[in-house]
Order: structure tokens, then C-alpha cells, then sequence
């Protein structure tokens, strides 16, 4: 079984999508590489209902 990341360990990289403004866009890590990230879920956005 793999083990996640420790305290400390740097974030691998990886992208999400989102949206900026109106546009829905790609979002990287690498684009904020060397500043403070806070990554929040919303499971409820884009849902109907």
C-alpha cells in the first residue's frame, strides 16, 4: 500500500479545472509554484439541483 504525502513533502504536480470569471479554465500548480495554494472542494458548484 503507497502512503500519501508527509507534512512538509513538496505537492506533485498536477492540474484541475475551474473557472476564472466566466471562463472555465485549466488550473496548474506549477502556476503558483513558490506561493501559498489553500485547494478547496466544492462538491455542490455545476450541479443540477
Amino acid at each position: 500500500m503507497s502512503r500519501g504525502p508527509s507534512v512538509g513533502d513538496p505537492a506533485p504536480a498536477f492540474s484541475l479545472p475551474g473557472v476564472a470569471g466566466q471562463e472555465r479554465r485549466d488550473f496548474s500548480l506549477e502556476e503558483y509554484r513558490g506561493q501559498k495554494v489553500v485547494l478547496a472542494f466544492y462538491p455542490g458548484d455545476f450541479t443540477p439541483g
